[in-house]
């Protein structure tokens, strides 16, 4: 391996101009080709195997008529101070409003006028109605005038005297995204890599490339969405861990060539023995991202399979730009690359007197400095007193993760949005005037192998479920045109997110599975909240084999890298901690309220379903980016001779700075989003960057060298047949010492004269 990725660094960095004009073309045909794309399609949400997306099909089925997967918007609308709905004047401009609304776009199908149905649209008080507006398209394909035009009819119902907000699908989500904590991220960012680098070319590498394999990733998918029906949001986790292991790879990439430089090496060997080396790092790091992201197909949601495989499309095209376009832009700036004192060390051309002045001056300074760096300071310290730092560590995120226990799963809601939205005034007038379960209601299907007795069924059915504690009311049965299926809403009395709602949906299902013997029908119990709940039951249930999938696979893969089983083995379940304690945190803060005003959330509960599994596959990826490289460097060390201590300092000698500058970029790119208005971007943005901290600052350099430091030479040990068995890849390039040049003493190197 080492020797193959070698002699491609070494081609690209001699033919510089060709791979990067190569690159270039890809780059520019990946945009023709998303340019030249069929729109995406829109997106698709299902979830086979369950009873919500098992009663969606029947009503697809047995409603063609009716707008199953059209958008909706319910429009809220209060009364003045001290009158009535039903008020004349004020019934004059509630009528005004519908007539605005039907009229306000094309894709408008109708609207619910709550004089005709004041039972169930007037609230018991007669302050506050709603009606519900129809359109013929779904929520991503209603445009932006119906958009404005809703928002028009809505306004001018305000400037008459009325309180109206709006929710539903179809009403526009104001994305509070304004980019300043993303900007401030990019800028931190930069500020870390120059710091680290002492070149600003050496700083923008990095940022360039991953920009470059990310935007090759994003131009794939867009041109293969209408294809492979990959929609516009399939892209995001793509964007998100593509960019982060995209500045990781080229990061570690030109680190090495810089270390290699220093030790006397010419240009063409250095950019050889960093792709060679930590090119092989980058490999199999990313092998084990890829793995972990088409890992998700395991969660059997077709939505989340589609996004893990395009990310790991997005990611091995990352790994392909930091081992060719790397080393061909180092091939274009080889000593400008490097810190700016002391370049002239490595100038190619001849020098002038003062430059060797200068450049002599310079080595003589660097003879005399002896102190070692903050690595091999930190490495020591650990080395001397590696109970102490593993007690500590260990300790410490495990009562970080307490809370992690209590993890409640859920999906966005009206209910969970900034209090300034026009979604959550509206949610919270309907809660206020109509219960809060007005919010969430339920829907149960009853499918009759007889035509025409849906409907008896359904109202004995109803009479039925009414008596459920939780049950706050159920509407009479509605049949379809053939009398073979008929829909019932049910009401619950508590809110679409509490326990209770989620403990009443299985009550339901419980009684509806006792009644179909004696109805002799098919009762099945669906619902915005429903399929909410199952959502969340589905990727809970899924978590756990997916982590076994991902943690095995790459547990086999680092041994394969390692010739070990317990470095692999201390790397899993260090993994596992961080994410254990990073999950411990968001609990604590997003779901019990601690620190909730510092960080503007403001309304604490459940977790979002998704962001568990998001945060494993992100957190995974840049967890194995460090691990690999960080420990890559002390296997070298180890498999050249040096005794096990020895090994772990010139692993924090070499890796350290560079690991941590990774993970202070990383973290300082997510710690962006904690300062936007959404609560669930926060929390998305909360738990990485904590989950990056964790497993990069505490996991990887605190507890992997002490673990170390205990075992010595049994860290590395390896079983005879085991080690017969695995087939050999030479990362730690041993072979490259027969290949390459040594490296040259102080005299021998670029000085001239």
């Amino acid at each position: 391996m080492a020797t193959f990725l070698s002699k491609l660094g070494r081609l690209a960095f001699r033919r510089k101009g060709v791979t990067l004009l190569l690159w270039l073309l890809v780059f520019a045909g990946a945009g023709v080709a998303a340019s030249s794309a069929p729109a995406p399609p829109a997106d698709t949400f299902s979830m086979p195997g369950t009873e919500s997306q098992e009663a969606f099909d029947l009503l697809t089925e047995k409603f063609p008529d009716a707008s199953v997967d059209g958008a909706t918007a319910r429009v809220v609308v209060r009364a003045p101070e001290g009158a009535r709905i039903t008020t004349p004047s004020t019934k004059a401009e509630v009528e005004r409003l519908v007539a605005d609304l039907e009229a306000s776009s094309p894709q408008v199908v109708g609207v619910a006028d709550p004089y005709k149905s004041p039972a169930v649209s007037i609230s018991e008080d007669g302050t506050t109605a709603y009606m519900v507006v129809t359109y013929k398209v779904p929520a991503a394909e209603v445009d932006d005038k119906a958009h404005d035009a809703l928002d028009a009819a809505t306004e001018h119902a305000r400037e008459a005297g009325l309180t109206v907000e709006a929710g539903g699908d179809a009403v526009k989500i104001e994305q509070a995204m304004g980019g300043t904590g993303e900007q401030i991220g990019i800028l931190v960012s930069a500020i870390v890599l120059v710091l680290t680098f002492g070149s600003m070319l050496a700083a923008g590498m990095p940022l360039i490339t991953a920009l470059i394999g990310v935007g090759i990733g994003i131009s794939g998918i867009t041109a293969l969405g209408s294809t492979f029906g990959l929609s516009g949001t399939t892209s995001t986790l793509a964007m998100m861990i593509g960019l982060a292991v995209g500045i990781d790879y080229a990061l570690f990439i030109v680190s090495r060539f810089r270390a290699e430089r220093a030790e006397g090496r010419t240009p063409e060997e250095a950019a050889g023995r960093a792709v060679g080396t930590a090119g092989s790092a980058v490999v199999f790091a990313g092998l084990t991202v890829i793995v972990a992201l088409a890992g998700l197909a395991v969660v059997n949601i077709p939505m989340l399979t589609k996004m893990g495989l395009a990310a790991a499309g997005t990611v091995a095209v990352s790994v392909l730009v930091a081992i060719t376009l790397v080393p061909a832009l180092l091939g274009l700036a080889p000593v400008k690359v490097m810190a700016r004192k002391g370049r002239l060390r490595y100038a190619v051309k001849p020098l002038s007197d003062r430059q060797r002045r200068r450049a002599a001056k310079h080595e003589a300074k660097l003879a005399r400095k002896t102190k070692p760096n903050l690595g091999t300071r930190w490495a020591r310290y650990v080395l001397r007193h590696p109970v102490i730092v593993l007690l500590v560590g260990v300790v410490g995120l495990g009562t970080i993760a307490v809370p992690a226990a209590s993890l409640e799963l859920g999906l966005p809601g009206e209910g969970q949005m900034s209090t300034q939205t026009t979604q959550r005034k509206a949610y919270d007038l309907l809660s206020e005037s109509f219960g809060p379960g007005f919010n969430g209601p339920l829907m149960v299907t009853v499918q009759t192998k007889d035509a025409q007795k849906a409907t008896a069924a359904g109202d004995e059915i109803g009479r039925a479920l009414a008596k459920t504690p939780g049950v706050a009311s159920v509407s009479p049965a509605t049949a379809n045109t053939a009398g073979d299926t008929a829909i019932l809403n049910v009401i619950p009395t508590t809110g679409p997110t509490e326990k209770k709602t989620e403990e009443l949906v299985h009550a339901l299902r419980d009684t509806a599975d006792d009644l179909e013997p004696s109805t002799a029908s098919r009762i099945l119990v669906t619902g915005q909240t429903a399929m909410f709940i199952d959502f969340s039951q589905t990727l809970d249930d899924a978590l756990l084999p997916y982590l076994a999938l991902v943690v095995g696979l790459a547990f086999l893969l680092l041994m394969v890298v390692f010739r070990s089983v317990l470095v692999p083995l201390k790397a899993a379940l260090g993994f596992l901690l961080s994410v254990a304690a990073a999950l411990g945190a968001v609990v604590a803060v997003f779901q019990w309220g601690w620190l909730a005003d510092v960080f503007g959330i403001d309304a604490p509960g459940p977790i979002m379903s998704t962001m568990p599994i998001f945060m494993i596959g992100v957190v995974f990826g840049l967890a194995m980016d460090y691990e690999v490289f960080l420990v890559s460097r002390m296997r070298e060390s180890y498999a050249h001779g040096a005794r096990p201590g020895e090994a772990v300092v010139d692993g924090f000698r070499y890796g350290g700075r560079v690991v941590g500058a990774a993970a202070v970029i990383m973290m300082s790119v997510f710690s962006g989003f904690i300062v936007e208005d959404n609560d669930f971007v926060k929390m998305i943005g909360f738990a990485l960057a904590i989950a990056v901290l964790f497993d990069a600052f505490v996991v990887r350099m605190a507890i992997v060298p002490a673990l170390f430091a205990l075992l010595g030479r049994s860290a590395w040990w390896l079983p005879k047949w085991l080690d017969r068995a695995l087939p050999r890849v030479d990362v730690e390039g041993e072979k490259l010492a027969d290949t390459q040049q040594a490296p040259r003493s102080p005299r021998e190197r670029t000085l001239v004269g």
